[in-house]
Protein backbone atom coordinates (compact mmCIF):
# COMPACT_ATOMS: atom_id res chain seq x y z
CA UNK A 1 0.00 0.00 0.00
CA UNK A 2 2.45 2.51 0.75
CA UNK A 3 4.16 1.20 -2.48
CA UNK A 4 1.94 2.74 -4.54
CA UNK A 5 1.25 6.39 -2.35
CA UNK A 6 5.14 6.83 -3.23
CA UNK A 7 4.43 6.21 -6.99
CA UNK A 8 1.22 8.02 -7.20
CA UNK A 9 2.96 11.25 -5.35
CA UNK A 10 5.99 10.89 -7.79
CA UNK A 11 3.64 11.32 -10.45
CA UNK A 12 1.59 13.82 -8.98
CA UNK A 13 4.88 15.86 -8.34
CA UNK A 14 6.41 14.73 -11.92
CA UNK A 15 2.97 16.64 -13.29
CA UNK A 16 3.45 19.53 -11.18
CA UNK A 17 7.16 20.23 -12.50
CA UNK A 18 6.31 19.60 -16.06
CA UNK A 19 3.91 22.11 -15.34
CA UNK A 20 6.06 24.72 -13.74
CA UNK A 21 8.87 24.14 -16.37
CA UNK A 22 6.05 24.97 -18.71
CA UNK A 23 5.40 28.48 -16.89
CA UNK A 24 9.05 29.28 -16.60
CA UNK A 25 9.60 28.96 -20.63
CA UNK A 26 6.39 31.08 -20.56
CA UNK A 27 7.71 33.72 -18.97
CA UNK A 28 11.35 33.69 -20.01
CA UNK A 29 9.91 33.72 -23.44
CA UNK A 30 7.80 36.99 -22.37
CA UNK A 31 10.62 38.54 -20.99
CA UNK A 32 12.77 37.96 -24.18
CA UNK A 33 9.66 39.96 -26.29
CA UNK A 34 9.32 36.55 -28.33
CA UNK A 35 6.11 35.06 -28.76
CA UNK A 36 5.58 30.92 -28.72
CA UNK A 37 5.13 30.52 -32.12
CA UNK A 38 8.35 32.36 -32.94
CA UNK A 39 11.68 30.02 -34.07
CA UNK A 40 14.50 31.11 -33.59
CA UNK A 41 17.71 30.52 -36.72
CA UNK A 42 19.50 28.71 -34.37
CA UNK A 43 17.02 26.16 -33.40
CA UNK A 44 15.82 25.72 -37.21
CA UNK A 45 19.30 25.16 -37.80
CA UNK A 46 19.48 22.46 -34.92
CA UNK A 47 16.29 21.03 -36.19
CA UNK A 48 17.62 20.33 -39.72
CA UNK A 49 21.20 18.75 -38.56
CA UNK A 50 19.47 16.39 -35.81
CA UNK A 51 16.69 15.63 -38.69
CA UNK A 52 19.28 14.46 -41.16
CA UNK A 53 21.37 12.63 -38.60
CA UNK A 54 18.03 10.70 -37.65
CA UNK A 55 17.56 9.87 -41.21
CA UNK A 56 21.54 8.20 -41.01
CA UNK A 57 20.73 6.69 -37.78
CA UNK A 58 17.36 5.37 -39.47
CA UNK A 59 18.86 3.66 -42.18
CA UNK A 60 21.80 2.14 -40.46
CA UNK A 61 19.41 0.84 -38.04
CA UNK A 62 17.26 -0.94 -40.51
CA UNK A 63 20.54 -2.40 -42.61
CA UNK A 64 21.62 -3.72 -39.25
CA UNK A 65 18.31 -5.37 -38.51
CA UNK A 66 18.38 -7.14 -42.14
CA UNK A 67 21.90 -8.21 -41.56
CA UNK A 68 21.26 -9.49 -38.05
CA UNK A 69 18.25 -11.17 -39.41
CA UNK A 70 18.59 -12.33 -42.42
CA UNK A 71 16.78 -10.27 -45.81
CA UNK A 72 13.18 -11.75 -44.77
CA UNK A 73 13.36 -13.80 -41.89
CA UNK A 74 11.90 -16.84 -43.84
CA UNK A 75 14.55 -18.71 -44.56
CA UNK A 76 15.36 -21.36 -47.29
CA UNK A 77 12.35 -22.36 -49.38
CA UNK A 78 12.05 -26.53 -49.66
CA UNK A 79 10.41 -26.74 -53.00
CA UNK A 80 10.42 -25.65 -56.12
CA UNK A 81 7.28 -24.05 -56.21
CA UNK A 82 8.66 -22.45 -52.83
CA UNK A 83 11.51 -21.40 -54.68
CA UNK A 84 9.43 -19.34 -57.48
CA UNK A 85 7.10 -18.02 -54.93
CA UNK A 86 9.81 -16.77 -52.78
CA UNK A 87 11.45 -14.98 -56.10
CA UNK A 88 8.62 -13.19 -56.49
CA UNK A 89 8.14 -11.99 -52.92
CA UNK A 90 11.99 -10.72 -53.22
CA UNK A 91 11.30 -8.93 -55.88
CA UNK A 92 8.67 -7.16 -54.18
CA UNK A 93 10.86 -6.72 -51.54
CA UNK A 94 13.46 -5.02 -53.81
CA UNK A 95 11.05 -2.53 -55.05
CA UNK A 96 9.77 -1.23 -51.41
CA UNK A 97 12.95 -1.30 -50.25
CA UNK A 98 14.27 0.93 -52.80
CA UNK A 99 11.50 3.05 -52.54
CA UNK A 100 11.18 3.20 -48.89
CA UNK A 101 14.78 4.56 -48.70
CA UNK A 102 14.39 7.05 -52.12
CA UNK A 103 11.59 8.40 -50.03
CA UNK A 104 12.85 8.81 -46.89
CA UNK A 105 16.01 10.20 -48.17
CA UNK A 106 13.84 12.95 -49.81
CA UNK A 107 11.81 13.65 -46.58
CA UNK A 108 15.10 13.96 -44.54
CA UNK A 109 17.35 15.84 -46.62
CA UNK A 110 14.77 18.16 -47.95
CA UNK A 111 14.54 19.56 -43.90
CA UNK A 112 18.08 19.68 -43.68
CA UNK A 113 18.77 21.06 -46.75
CA UNK A 114 15.94 23.75 -47.31
CA UNK A 115 15.82 24.60 -43.46
CA UNK A 116 14.81 28.39 -43.17
CA UNK A 117 17.26 30.65 -44.02
CA UNK A 118 16.39 34.97 -42.58
CA UNK A 119 15.83 36.87 -46.14
CA UNK A 120 15.17 34.35 -48.46
CA UNK A 121 11.53 33.70 -49.01
CA UNK A 122 9.95 30.18 -49.53
CA UNK A 123 9.11 29.49 -53.66
CA UNK A 124 5.47 28.21 -54.17
CA UNK A 125 5.55 25.59 -56.34
CA UNK A 126 1.91 24.09 -57.04
CA UNK A 127 2.21 22.27 -60.17
CA UNK A 128 4.25 20.73 -62.52
CA UNK A 129 2.70 18.77 -65.55
CA UNK A 130 5.83 16.63 -66.08
CA UNK A 131 5.81 15.63 -62.16
CA UNK A 132 2.65 14.57 -62.03
CA UNK A 133 3.29 12.44 -65.27
CA UNK A 134 6.23 10.39 -64.13
CA UNK A 135 4.69 9.84 -60.49
CA UNK A 136 1.57 8.66 -61.88
CA UNK A 137 3.43 6.33 -64.74
CA UNK A 138 6.54 4.53 -62.74
CA UNK A 139 4.31 3.23 -59.96
CA UNK A 140 1.33 2.15 -62.66
CA UNK A 141 4.40 0.57 -64.51
CA UNK A 142 5.52 -1.16 -61.48
CA UNK A 143 2.50 -2.43 -60.24
CA UNK A 144 1.84 -3.83 -63.87
CA UNK A 145 4.86 -5.82 -63.66
CA UNK A 146 4.36 -7.08 -60.20
CA UNK A 147 0.75 -8.28 -61.19
CA UNK A 148 1.57 -9.87 -64.06
CA UNK A 149 4.42 -11.69 -62.61
CA UNK A 150 2.47 -12.53 -59.81
CA UNK A 151 -0.63 -14.25 -61.91
CA UNK A 152 1.83 -16.05 -63.71
CA UNK A 153 3.23 -17.89 -60.54
CA UNK A 154 -0.12 -18.15 -59.13
CA UNK A 155 -1.65 -19.88 -62.33
CA UNK A 156 1.56 -22.12 -62.20
CA UNK A 157 0.72 -23.03 -58.37
CA UNK A 158 -2.81 -23.79 -58.75
CA UNK A 159 -2.38 -24.75 -62.81
CA UNK A 160 -2.46 -29.04 -63.23
CA UNK A 161 0.02 -31.20 -62.27
CA UNK A 162 2.06 -33.97 -64.59
CA UNK A 163 0.38 -37.25 -64.78
CA UNK A 164 3.88 -38.46 -62.84
CA UNK A 165 2.59 -36.44 -59.81
CA UNK A 166 1.49 -38.24 -56.64
CA UNK A 167 -1.93 -38.32 -54.94
CA UNK A 168 -2.24 -37.86 -51.63
CA UNK A 169 -5.74 -36.70 -49.38
CA UNK A 170 -5.18 -34.94 -46.26
CA UNK A 171 -8.11 -35.18 -44.06
CA UNK A 172 -8.94 -32.87 -41.45
CA UNK A 173 -11.38 -32.47 -37.98
CA UNK A 174 -10.66 -31.06 -34.83
CA UNK A 175 -8.27 -31.75 -34.17
CA UNK A 176 -5.69 -33.88 -36.21
CA UNK A 177 -4.63 -34.53 -39.42
CA UNK A 178 -4.88 -37.55 -41.70
CA UNK A 179 -2.88 -38.24 -44.71
CA UNK A 180 -4.31 -40.71 -47.39
CA UNK A 181 -1.84 -42.02 -50.20
CA UNK A 182 -3.57 -43.16 -53.50
CA UNK A 183 -1.69 -46.38 -53.27
CA UNK A 184 0.01 -48.58 -56.15
CA UNK A 185 -2.81 -47.62 -58.81
CA UNK A 186 -2.42 -43.76 -57.96
CA UNK A 187 -5.77 -43.09 -57.91
CA UNK A 188 -7.57 -41.90 -54.20
CA UNK A 189 -10.79 -44.28 -54.07
CA UNK A 190 -14.00 -42.32 -54.00
CA UNK A 191 -15.72 -41.24 -50.45
CA UNK A 192 -19.05 -40.71 -49.33
CA UNK A 193 -19.75 -38.89 -45.43
CA UNK A 194 -22.76 -41.16 -45.13
CA UNK A 195 -20.12 -43.98 -44.68
CA UNK A 196 -18.41 -43.02 -41.51
CA UNK A 197 -17.83 -45.29 -38.69
CA UNK A 198 -15.51 -46.24 -36.51
CA UNK A 199 -13.95 -48.65 -38.75
CA UNK A 200 -13.87 -46.37 -42.02
CA UNK A 201 -13.53 -42.74 -40.59
CA UNK A 202 -12.35 -40.96 -43.58
CA UNK A 203 -15.85 -42.99 -45.45
CA UNK A 204 -14.71 -44.37 -48.35
CA UNK A 205 -17.14 -45.85 -50.95
CA UNK A 206 -16.73 -49.69 -51.13
CA UNK A 207 -18.88 -52.84 -51.72
CA UNK A 208 -18.04 -53.51 -48.30
CA UNK A 209 -18.39 -50.59 -46.98
CA UNK A 210 -21.53 -49.93 -47.71
CA UNK A 211 -22.88 -53.27 -46.34
CA UNK A 212 -21.09 -52.32 -43.01
CA UNK A 213 -22.62 -49.02 -43.07
CA UNK A 214 -26.38 -50.51 -43.60
CA UNK A 215 -26.10 -53.45 -41.19
CA UNK A 216 -24.68 -50.35 -38.76
CA UNK A 217 -27.57 -48.27 -39.03
CA UNK A 218 -30.34 -51.05 -38.94
CA UNK A 219 -28.87 -53.40 -36.09
CA UNK A 220 -26.55 -51.17 -34.21
CA UNK A 221 -26.72 -49.79 -30.58
CA UNK A 222 -28.72 -47.13 -31.56
CA UNK A 223 -30.01 -48.12 -35.65
CA UNK A 224 -33.02 -48.25 -36.50
CA UNK A 225 -34.49 -51.59 -35.24
CA UNK A 226 -33.20 -50.39 -31.80
CA UNK A 227 -35.19 -47.08 -32.15
CA UNK A 228 -37.74 -48.65 -33.41
CA UNK A 229 -38.17 -51.48 -30.18
CA UNK A 230 -37.44 -48.37 -27.77
CA UNK A 231 -40.18 -46.35 -29.26
CA UNK A 232 -42.69 -49.30 -29.17
CA UNK A 233 -42.07 -50.29 -25.65
CA UNK A 234 -45.15 -50.12 -24.10
CA UNK A 235 -43.70 -50.12 -20.64
CA UNK A 236 -41.60 -47.09 -21.17
CA UNK A 237 -42.92 -43.53 -20.99
CA UNK A 238 -41.25 -40.65 -22.36
CA UNK A 239 -41.73 -36.66 -21.99
CA UNK A 240 -42.61 -35.36 -24.97
CA UNK A 241 -39.54 -33.38 -25.63
CA UNK A 242 -37.75 -36.67 -25.42
CA UNK A 243 -40.41 -38.53 -27.48
CA UNK A 244 -39.74 -35.97 -30.43
CA UNK A 245 -35.91 -36.45 -30.01
CA UNK A 246 -36.50 -39.80 -30.62
CA UNK A 247 -38.78 -40.05 -33.23
CA UNK A 248 -36.50 -37.47 -35.02
CA UNK A 249 -33.43 -39.32 -35.12
CA UNK A 250 -35.61 -42.40 -36.44
CA UNK A 251 -36.78 -40.68 -39.32
CA UNK A 252 -33.52 -38.98 -40.01
CA UNK A 253 -31.62 -42.67 -39.88
CA UNK A 254 -34.48 -44.27 -42.06
CA UNK A 255 -33.96 -41.48 -45.05
CA UNK A 256 -30.04 -42.53 -44.61
CA UNK A 257 -30.92 -45.89 -44.64
CA UNK A 258 -33.09 -45.82 -47.92
CA UNK A 259 -30.28 -43.33 -49.11
CA UNK A 260 -27.16 -45.69 -48.91
CA UNK A 261 -29.51 -48.88 -50.23
CA UNK A 262 -29.74 -46.59 -53.61
CA UNK A 263 -26.13 -46.11 -53.10
CA UNK A 264 -25.35 -50.24 -53.04
CA UNK A 265 -27.90 -50.76 -55.63
CA UNK A 266 -26.12 -47.92 -58.02
CA UNK A 267 -22.86 -49.03 -57.13
CA UNK A 268 -20.23 -50.20 -59.01
CA UNK A 269 -17.54 -52.73 -57.87
CA UNK A 270 -15.23 -52.76 -60.15
CA UNK A 271 -14.61 -49.00 -58.17
CA UNK A 272 -13.69 -50.56 -54.79
CA UNK A 273 -9.95 -51.81 -56.37
CA UNK A 274 -8.99 -47.97 -55.80
CA UNK A 275 -9.78 -47.41 -52.60
CA UNK A 276 -9.05 -50.80 -51.25
CA UNK A 277 -5.22 -49.92 -51.92
CA UNK A 278 -5.09 -46.56 -50.53
CA UNK A 279 -2.49 -46.24 -47.51
CA UNK A 280 -3.88 -44.49 -44.07
CA UNK A 281 -1.29 -42.58 -42.46
CA UNK A 282 -1.83 -40.27 -38.82
CA UNK A 283 1.08 -38.41 -37.12
CA UNK A 284 3.53 -38.32 -39.93
CA UNK A 285 3.52 -37.33 -43.51
CA UNK A 286 5.95 -39.23 -45.76
CA UNK A 287 7.04 -37.28 -48.61
CA UNK A 288 9.94 -38.00 -51.69
CA UNK A 289 12.58 -35.46 -52.64
CA UNK A 290 12.13 -34.57 -56.08
CA UNK A 291 8.64 -36.30 -56.42
CA UNK A 292 5.61 -33.82 -57.43
CA UNK A 293 2.65 -34.32 -55.20
CA UNK A 294 -1.27 -33.00 -55.61
CA UNK A 295 -2.71 -32.99 -52.54
CA UNK A 296 -6.30 -33.18 -52.30
CA UNK A 297 -8.23 -31.55 -48.85
CA UNK A 298 -11.48 -32.62 -46.99
CA UNK A 299 -12.34 -31.05 -44.13
CA UNK A 300 -15.23 -32.73 -41.80
CA UNK A 301 -16.35 -30.44 -39.38
CA UNK A 302 -14.97 -26.90 -39.40
CA UNK A 303 -12.82 -24.71 -42.13
CA UNK A 304 -8.92 -25.80 -41.26
CA UNK A 305 -6.41 -24.28 -43.78
CA UNK A 306 -3.18 -26.69 -44.53
CA UNK A 307 0.01 -24.88 -44.11
CA UNK A 308 2.99 -26.21 -45.10
CA UNK A 309 5.95 -22.93 -43.90
CA UNK A 310 8.79 -24.83 -45.34
CA UNK A 311 7.24 -25.49 -48.73
CA UNK A 312 5.44 -22.35 -49.09
CA UNK A 313 2.29 -23.99 -49.59
CA UNK A 314 -1.18 -23.54 -48.38
CA UNK A 315 -4.87 -23.98 -49.07
CA UNK A 316 -8.09 -24.10 -47.28
CA UNK A 317 -9.73 -27.32 -46.25
CA UNK A 318 -14.18 -26.52 -46.39
CA UNK A 319 -16.67 -28.82 -46.00
CA UNK A 320 -18.39 -29.77 -48.98
CA UNK A 321 -15.92 -28.35 -51.10
CA UNK A 322 -13.30 -30.06 -53.13
CA UNK A 323 -10.12 -28.02 -52.56
CA UNK A 324 -6.13 -29.37 -53.32
CA UNK A 325 -2.91 -27.77 -54.13
CA UNK A 326 0.88 -29.02 -55.06
CA UNK A 327 4.01 -28.94 -54.60
CA UNK A 328 7.36 -30.76 -55.38
CA UNK A 329 10.30 -31.48 -52.38
CA UNK A 330 13.47 -30.18 -53.25
CA UNK A 331 15.29 -30.85 -49.83
CA UNK A 332 14.98 -33.95 -47.58
CA UNK A 333 14.69 -33.37 -44.13
CA UNK A 334 18.74 -34.36 -43.46
CA UNK A 335 19.34 -31.89 -45.90
CA UNK A 336 17.32 -29.28 -43.90
CA UNK A 337 19.08 -30.04 -40.39
CA UNK A 338 22.25 -29.56 -41.97
CA UNK A 339 21.59 -26.36 -43.35
CA UNK A 340 20.25 -25.47 -40.37
CA UNK A 341 22.65 -26.64 -38.43
CA UNK A 342 19.48 -28.34 -36.10
CA UNK A 343 19.48 -32.08 -35.99
CA UNK A 344 15.79 -31.70 -34.06
CA UNK A 345 14.51 -29.53 -36.98
CA UNK A 346 11.55 -31.05 -39.09
CA UNK A 347 9.12 -30.36 -41.55
CA UNK A 348 5.76 -29.74 -40.25
CA UNK A 349 2.01 -29.52 -41.45
CA UNK A 350 -0.20 -26.83 -39.26
CA UNK A 351 -3.60 -25.44 -39.33
CA UNK A 352 -3.72 -22.00 -40.09
CA UNK A 353 -7.27 -21.12 -39.43
CA UNK A 354 -8.08 -20.72 -35.57
CA UNK A 355 -10.80 -24.01 -35.79
CA UNK A 356 -11.70 -24.59 -32.55
CA UNK A 357 -10.26 -24.50 -28.48
CA UNK A 358 -7.53 -26.89 -29.51
CA UNK A 359 -6.36 -25.55 -32.49
CA UNK A 360 -2.56 -25.34 -31.29
CA UNK A 361 -2.40 -29.15 -31.18
CA UNK A 362 -3.69 -29.85 -35.01
CA UNK A 363 0.01 -30.26 -36.45
CA UNK A 364 1.63 -33.17 -38.53
CA UNK A 365 4.78 -33.85 -38.31
CA UNK A 366 6.21 -33.89 -42.59
CA UNK A 367 9.10 -35.91 -43.20
CA UNK A 368 11.01 -35.98 -46.53
CA UNK A 369 13.35 -39.02 -47.57
CA UNK A 370 15.63 -39.75 -50.62
CA UNK A 371 13.93 -41.65 -53.54
CA UNK A 372 15.35 -45.08 -51.59
CA UNK A 373 14.07 -44.23 -48.58
CA UNK A 374 10.74 -43.34 -49.24
CA UNK A 375 10.73 -46.46 -51.51
CA UNK A 376 11.80 -48.65 -48.92
CA UNK A 377 9.08 -47.16 -46.54
CA UNK A 378 6.24 -47.15 -49.44
CA UNK A 379 7.07 -50.90 -49.84
CA UNK A 380 6.49 -51.94 -45.85
CA UNK A 381 3.26 -49.79 -46.41
CA UNK A 382 2.24 -52.35 -49.31
CA UNK A 383 0.55 -54.39 -46.06
CA UNK A 384 -0.81 -51.55 -44.19
CA UNK A 385 -3.98 -50.68 -46.93
CA UNK A 386 -7.23 -49.28 -46.10
CA UNK A 387 -8.30 -53.51 -47.02
CA UNK A 388 -5.62 -55.05 -44.66
CA UNK A 389 -6.25 -52.34 -41.61
CA UNK A 390 -9.72 -51.95 -41.80
CA UNK A 391 -11.52 -55.44 -44.00
CA UNK A 392 -9.62 -57.99 -43.83
CA UNK A 393 -12.92 -60.07 -43.79
CA UNK A 394 -15.88 -59.15 -46.19
CA UNK A 395 -18.29 -57.51 -44.09
CA UNK A 396 -22.02 -59.39 -44.19
CA UNK A 397 -24.32 -58.46 -46.56
CA UNK A 398 -27.04 -56.19 -44.44
CA UNK A 399 -30.35 -57.71 -43.90
CA UNK A 400 -32.42 -55.28 -45.68
CA UNK A 401 -35.67 -57.80 -45.51
CA UNK A 402 -36.96 -56.90 -42.40
CA UNK A 403 -36.86 -52.96 -42.31
CA UNK A 404 -40.15 -51.49 -41.26
CA UNK A 405 -39.77 -47.29 -41.86
CA UNK A 406 -43.92 -47.02 -41.74
CA UNK A 407 -44.72 -44.87 -38.62
CA UNK A 408 -43.72 -45.90 -35.08
CA UNK A 409 -46.76 -46.64 -32.79
CA UNK A 410 -45.82 -45.57 -29.25
CA UNK A 411 -47.24 -45.88 -25.89
CA UNK A 412 -47.42 -43.14 -23.47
Amino acid sequence: MENKLIILLVIVLGAIAVAQLVRIYEISSKLRKNEEHEISNRDNNLNARMMFGFMLAFFAFFIYLMVAYGWTGRGSAASNEGEEMDWLLNLNFVIIIAIFFFTNFLLFYFTWRYVRKPGVPAFYYPHNNKLEMIWTIVPAVVLAVIIILGLQTWSHLTGPTTPEAEKIELFSKQFDWTARYAGADNTLGLYDYKLTLDNNELALLTTNTIDSSLNNMLNGSTGIRSLQKLLNNRDTVFSDSTLNVLRNDLSRKERLYRFMTQMKQNHNAKLDASAWDDIIQKDTLYLCKGQEYEIALRAKDVIHSAYFPHFRAQMNAVPGMATRLKFTPNKTTAEMRREKNDEKFNYILMCNKICGGAHYKMKMVVVVLDKSAYKKWMDAKKKATFKDQYFPVAAAPADTTAVDTTAVVTMK
